[in-house]
């Protein structure tokens, strides 16, 4: 399918979710019709399709309503929803179709109830009342809408031509489509991978989504409640400010003095009054004068739960408040203060009131309540996880998409042909490069880069055998030249690394080393196991390969300039200069890959290594030749293959 008419078929399902709900608007319908595209590019494309375009929807909606931005979650989960049906063939009967009609009434009705609840209203009772009034009406709009939206979407899916429907099933791969067989195949071997990397890549995808959505959640949580505190701290500033414009600084002596007998005390009093009931979360309004003997009660208004102190009363300082008695009593302003104790959660405000020479008379404070700070961030918490909810798996799934389709199905189809290539036999040899060049895996990228890789190795590989066989016959005819010659080389003919002739060569230089004096290395010898066991069950050329692996493993450890092949199933290892110190390491290293191999049922056992190690270190005190470093070091070899024989179970 080309891009213009994917193109199209998606744009024809987000039009038709914008264009019912323009509908509905229009004509005042009692359904919503916004989702019937979603559903029939889900049921026909699957979840990517499906998650972007109910995505899309209420990202275009919200730029008229921005409430619908948190129904996007809501909108990817009847994607998922209906994805996952689909795939069980219930969009091939329009009985099976419907009946998503309640799943998904029961869904969106419930989500729809509780988004309304987070984004609207901000307590229980609001909640318990919106449910009772709204939800069972609700269910039946939904129930309407569900109905009319999957029988239109059954009816365009059932439209759609079958070679279109296999291209949106095969969007976004990479590759040419594959058969069913190697497909069960290349599924089946990544379920035995302990931990494949489709699996870690996801992992590090839903990590690094929740990390940025959390620490946007946590950061956007402060900057609210920053805000709030903020607005707040105007609000209490400016109902203070009125509070310290009725009280005259030159009468405050006077206020203490006569109290509730003076009619200007009781005529500011009635005033704070009214400026204390003006809001109901003023909890508690008062004026004092700080000194070193106490808190002198001015103005002290009554609530309905307490009755406040006398003028002129002395009351002790409040523990949130006593770290500021210094800057009290000489009449400096402190910051707003927050606390949380049997009075409520409280946020209370001094400010001075200053006479005509600038001498603080006293102090106005309000305490006002911060109940209301606590429901607007939880309600906010609310909000960002439904916002975030609904942008973490379309993410997510868009991730999920890409990492299947660019990578890991590339990666496996190219591992599962490479594993059965069969170099054995000239036609299936044949037969299995074609089938890796059949895959035009073609993602522009490095994985395109290792796939043309493949192509001409496999080519090389099998002009090589071919070259191979022709050069066979020769090499039979010169077998007894090539072993003589063989012979007085220095490489061993099996596994290529140097021999016997050689390993002499380089242990009489460590005699002149040791005669020099500036002789520093270790001998590490290797002897195979089971060598005899893999021939007698398996045939010599197994056992030649048990041999070269072998070889492999000891080079790959220890480095293949420093291992010689001395004997049928012994390996020497020379290390000299600065790798001496590491030389332990490499033995220990040596023992982990062998008990990793063992280990792996994956393996043929003559993929698998066991051998018994020796080490010796040269010590000038006495050590007279290099010989005798070897011998000590086969002598250790030997005690280890004892005591690998003692723990043998087979």
């Amino acid at each position: 399918m080309s891009v213009g008419k994917f193109m199209f078929i998606c744009s024809m399902g987000l039009l038709m979710n914008l264009l019912g709900s323009f509908l509905v608007k229009i004509f005042n319908l009692p359904v919503f019709l916004d989702t019937s595209g979603t559903i029939f590019i889900a049921a026909l494309g699957g979840y990517m399709p499906g998650i972007t375009i109910g995505f899309l929807t209420n990202l275009f909606k919200s730029f008229f309503d921005p409430i619908q931005m948190y129904f996007c979650s809501v909108s990817v989960l009847i994607a998922i929803l209906t994805t996952y049906f689909a795939r069980k063939g219930f969009f091939n009967d329009l009985r099976k179709a419907l009946i998503l009609v309640p799943m998904l009434t029961l869904l969106v009705g419930g989500c729809a109830i509780l988004i309304e609840f987070f984004v609207e209203t901000t307590s229980f009772l609001q909640m318990v009342g919106t449910f009772q009034l709204n939800f069972v009406e609700n269910l039946l709009y939904e129930f309407l809408d569900k109905t009319v939206s999957i029988m239109l979407a059954f009816a365009l899916v059932q439209k759609v031509p079958a070679p279109i429907k296999r291209s949106f099933r095969l969007l976004g791969q990479r590759q040419a489509p594959l058969s069913d067989e190697i497909r069960a195949e290349v599924y089946k071997e990544n379920d035995l991978l302990t931990a494949s990397l489709r699996t870690k890549m996801l992992l590090i995808l839903m990590l690094s989504a929740f990390f940025v959505s959390f620490s946007i959640a946590v950061i956007s949580c402060l900057l609210f409640r920053s805000a709030t505190v903020n607005d707040r701290i105007k609000a209490v500033d400016g109902i203070v400010s009125v509070v310290l414009n009725e009280l005259e600084p030159s009468k405050i002596d006077d206020y203490i003095k006569y109290g509730r007998d003076s009619k200007d005390y009781r005529d500011v009093e009635q005033k704070l009054y009214g400026i204390k009931n003006s809001s109901i979360e003023v909890k508690f309004l008062y004026v004092y004068r700080f000194t070193e003997e106490g808190c002198q009660v001015i103005f002290d208004i009554n609530t309905a739960n307490l009755t406040g102190d006398k003028p002129g009363t002395f009351i002790d300082f409040e523990p949130s408040v006593l770290k500021y008695k210094d800057d009290l009593i000489i009449g400096r302003p402190i910051p707003p203060i927050i606390t949380d104790d049997k009075y409520g959660y409280l946020m209370t405000l001094y400010k001075p009131l200053y006479d005509n020479v600038g001498k603080c008379q006293c102090y106005a404070a309000v305490d006002f309540s911060m109940d209301t700070l606590t429901e607007y961030t939880q309600s906010f918490i609310a909000q960002l996880l439904i916002l975030f909810a609904g942008c973490f798996v379309f993410i997510f799934v868009l991730g999920l998409w890409f990492v299947d389709n660019n990578i890991v199905m590339p990666l496996n189809t190219m591992a599962y042909c490479a594993k059965n290539v069969s170099y054995d036999n000239p036609d299936e040899r044949k037969k299995s490069i074609e089938r890796i060049k059949s895959l035009k895996i073609k993602t522009g990228d490095e994985i395109e880069n290792l796939y043309a890789a493949l192509i001409q190795s496999s080519d090389n590989i099998s002009k090589y055998l071919e070259s191979l066989q022709i050069a066979k016959i020769q090499v039979e005819n010169m077998k007894v030249k090539v072993y003589a010659m063989d012979e007085l080389a220095n490489t061993d003919s099996l596994t290529g690394i140097r021999n016997k002739t050689a390993y002499a060569t380089t242990i009489a230089k460590l005699d002149q080393h040791i005669e020099d004096g500036d002789a520093e290395f270790c001998i590490v010898m290797v002897d195979v196991n089971f060598l005899k066991k893999v021939n007698d069950n398996y045939g010599h050329e197994r056992g030649n390969e048990y041999l070269i692996n072998a070889c492999r493993l000891v080079c790959s450890v220890f480095g293949t300039e420093h291992v010689y092949r001395i004997g049928g199933d012994e390996f020497v290892v020379v290390i000299s200069g600065d790798k001496v110190s590491l030389c332990r390491y490499f033995v220990k290293q040596f023992q982990m890959e062998m008990d990793r191999k063992n280990t792996n049922e994956l393996l043929e056992p003559w993929e698998k290594i066991s051998a018994a190690v020796g080490i010796a270190f040269y010590d000038k005190e006495k050590d007279k030749s290099a010989d005798e470093v070897f011998k000590r070091a086969d002598a250790l070899m030997y005690q280890n293959k004892l005591a690998m024989k003692a723990q043998r179970t087979d």
